[in-house]
């Protein structure tokens, strides 16, 4: 069966099935991408959101202590179950920037965290003292905090929760097991790569390499054989075809042609599984979504932290949503030649509406930008 567009907008829409809970939500995804810009809320709580009824914002990081859950690394930084952060150890990590820069100071941090058990990292600080050490974006940082990042990411450490934002960081006993008997490397690469096409699928095979490329962060020592997992379950696990020319890939158990056909409006966050591919989103609706949020004020189009909106199933168009003074103000930017029907106005009433309950707003105030 040919497959068209259609059929594989419908198909992307299956990752917003409702879930009873935060960790089914978590459960069928396997990985939420974190990000800590709020406008209105973090990525990974609009995520859980479009998932689950009557999330609230900041449920995840109140509920994260109680919640088969870890903050880690594939394809981005993010959450993970613990069964997908079981492929992902053991780790093994070149010296880093902050260990070159303050020879020992790893070896401190890890002292006062096994004192410890659990440290915020001004307990570090205390501890051992303020030092700067250079960051990946150019500045500086904590050299402390930048060792707990080490022993996070290495897999001796691992977050216990956040306060007010900022990770606090405890044993990982349960990684300790990984190192001594790890699964073998073969099967937990296979699983990685089913994962992300899961996760991101139908996709194109480009977009699959790209997210399986981002994956190496995840298993910076693998990289080679992650690359040669891809190229397996390309040949034998994954399913594809061609669309309008370009080669989609999925994971097996769900024809893309079976799904059917969606409903309503959505509006999703920039890193949700849904719009995060910008190739398989400019192919599937026909123009080009941009995250603006670092792009100069003059220059954006569609505006800072622009949400895609879907009307069944197709993009068209995108909200700026903030919330102040108990209200949710809407600004809605259509794509040109998009009418507002009466049963597209209903259905952006009914989704923003579930966004007032999720920011604990009392009213909505909406507008439009027709451009």
């Amino acid at each position: 069966m040919s497959l068209t567009p259609a059929d594989l907008r419908a198909a992307a829409l299956r990752t917003l099935a409702p879930a009873p809970d935060v960790q089914a939500a978590l459960n069928r995804l396997g990985f939420v991408q974190a990000d800590p810009i709020r406008a209105p809320a973090r990525a990974q709580d609009l995520t859980l959101m479009a998932r689950v009824q009557d999330y609230r914002a900041g449920d995840l990081e109140r509920l994260y202590p109680t919640l088969d859950v870890e903050e880690d690394i594939i394809p981005n930084y993010g959450f993970v179950t613990r069964d997908v952060q079981r492929l992902l150890h053991p780790r093994e990590v070149p010296p880093t920037r902050v260990e070159r820069e303050h020879p020992g100071l790893i070896t401190d941090v890890r002292a006062v965290l096994h004192e410890r058990g659990e440290v915020h990292p001004r307990d570090v600080i205390a501890a051992l003292g303020a030092r700067r050490a250079s960051n990946y974006w150019g500045g500086n940082s904590q050299a402390t905090t930048r060792a707990l990042d080490a022993l996070h990411y290495r897999g001796e450490a691992r977050i216990v929760r956040r306060d007010g934002g900022v990770r606090v960081y405890g044993l990982a006993p349960h990684l300790d097991a990984l190192r001594a008997d790890p699964h073998p490397t073969p099967d937990r690469l296979r699983e990685a790569v089913l994962l992300l096409a899961r996760l991101y699928g139908p996709l194109p095979e480009a977009s699959l390499r790209y997210l399986t490329s981002l994956s190496g962060y995840g298993f910076p020592h693998l990289r080679p054989d992650l690359r040669g997992a891809l190229r397996a379950a390309l040949k034998g696990d994954l399913e594809g075809a061609r669309v309008d020319g370009v080669p989609y890939v999925w994971a097996p158990g769900g024809h893309p042609g079976d799904a059917p056909a969606p409903r309503g409006v959505r509006i999703v966050n920039p890193f949700d599984p849904l719009v995060w591919d910008r190739r398989r989103f400019e192919h599937l609706h026909g123009w080009a979504y941009r995250f603006e949020a670092y792009t100069p004020a003059p220059k954006r189009t569609m505006g800072y932290y622009a949400l895609p909106l879907l009307h069944a199933g197709r993009a068209v168009g995108w909200a700026n949503l903030s919330v102040g003074g108990g209200t949710v103000t809407a600004g809605i930017g259509l794509r040109p030649g998009v009418r507002r029907t009466g049963t597209f106005t209903a259905a952006l009433d009914r989704e923003l509406e579930r966004h007032r309950v999720f920011l604990a707003a009392t009213q909505v105030a909406v507008s439009f930008d027709q451009t």
